[in-house]
């Protein structure tokens, strides 16, 4: 594949990354209000998050090694297309199962947000791909962070079936601006798709930087979802009493995060991304244990979230170039490798952040995330790998 792209590529990847992955959050905030719509009980709407979650698994694990054999004019148009016809298909919903069918194609289609980081990663000049990775994770932090927020204005404003198709309609916008804008080359993999398949559960066994990545990477994850789960859990009881909307305006915390992320990829490509990787998690660990040491006041927990998640932003754009330096030929199935298994962890997480808030109340929480970024941070620190992302030869 060319490395010479068109200026702006790598800008356009960024947007289409925050664009997608946004569709997978953008009608959580209105889950009692679709209930209601279709009379079904809020427990099974409860299963869109769950639902688009398990797509983007999926997704990441079929769907980025594409990234490898598709040029990325013909593989995101594909994607965006796809995410279009689901968004229709979730606005037009007559009832829950379709609406769940349609979030999990919505959350595999979505996969083409790290098929974007993917694709920059490869494009990049020589000296880089850092400052490459860290633009679409950007974008990708944006569509998280804004996913929520702009779905729950829409839905206020038009409509939860018309939020939607605004959705589509710019899924539909994407699949024209990639067909037209991005590069045609087709990537050289050194496999067939199946035979990649096949061998994406062997990945982390048989490359060792693969597995430390994954470690790495899950250990802070499951930190930043321990974290988040058991503070929405616990500030929703006394003596905050906090509502669902107070809780979610605390994710404007992460524009922290979002904010540094544009200045991270080029420390990565002067310096080693796991020299950056253990001070952003040391960053993280700082924020954490603020809000361990204060969890009763507010103020210590919102500085306390925007320190943390700038750090978790940093790491993971940082500990991403290293998943893709490893072998820039076969990166989509590198990372379709690391994402599943990043996301796994995270779900695991998420499973314990109940009965361990209700054990040991956030306090303990807290100190159990900050124990995994300690060791994150250890196990960032101890690797041992070349000072420098090596460039695509």
């Amino acid at each position: 594949m060319t490395r010479t792209p068109r200026r702006g590529t790598t800008a356009l990847l960024a947007v289409m990354a925050g664009t997608a992955i946004a569709d997978n959050y953008a009608l959580q905030p209105a889950l009692t209000v679709v209930a209601a719509d279709l009379d079904v009980p809020v427990s099974a709407i409860g299963l869109v998050p769950s639902a688009a979650l398990a797509g983007s698994m999926t997704g990441f694990a079929l769907l980025l090694p594409l990234a490898d054999r598709i040029a990325p004019n013909r593989l995101a148009a594909a994607h965006f297309t796809a995410l279009a016809a689901a968004l229709v298909l979730a606005a037009t919903a007559s009832d829950a199962a379709v609406l769940v069918a349609a979030h999990v194609i919505i959350g595999a289609a979505a996969a083409v947000a790290a098929q974007a980081n993917v694709i920059a990663g490869r494009l990049a000049a020589p000296g880089r791909r850092g400052a490459a990775v860290a633009l679409v994770a950007t974008g990708l932090s944006a569509g998280i962070l804004l996913g929520r927020l702009v779905g729950g204005a829409l839905t206020d404003l038009l409509g939860w079936r018309a939020m939607l198709l605004v959705c589509a309609a710019l899924a539909a916008l994407g699949a024209v601006a990639a067909a037209l804008l991005l590069p045609a080359e087709r990537p050289r993999a050194g496999t067939p798709y199946r035979a990649a398949l096949a061998a994406l559960p062997r990945l982390p066994l048989r490359e060792a930087r693969l597995r430390r990545a994954v470690a790495t990477g899950g250990l802070w994850y499951f930190a930043f979802t321990l974290l988040w789960v058991g503070l929405a859990l616990a500030l929703a009881r006394p003596p905050h009493s906090l509502d669902p909307t107070a809780i979610g305006l605390l994710g404007l915390a992460g524009l922290l995060g979002f904010a540094v992320l544009p200045f991270t990829g080029r420390i990565v490509d002067r310096r080693s991304p796991h020299t950056v990787m253990t001070a952003a998690v040391a960053v993280a660990a700082s924020g954490a244990l603020l809000i361990a040491l204060a969890p009763g006041s507010v103020i210590a927990v919102v500085v306390g979230l925007a320190v943390f998640d700038a750090g978790c932003f940093v790491a993971q754009a940082a500990n991403q170039s290293v998943v893709i330096g490893i072998d820039p030929a076969n990166s989509g199935s590198l990372s379709g490798a690391y994402l599943v298994l990043y996301f796994a962890v995270g779900a695991l997480g998420t499973a314990l952040a109940g009965p361990l808030t209700d054990a040991v109340g956030l306090r303990g929480t807290t100190g159990a995330a900050l124990a995994a970024l300690v060791a994150a941070a250890v196990l960032a620190r101890t690797a041992r790998t070349p000072d420098r992302v090596p460039s695509p030869s």
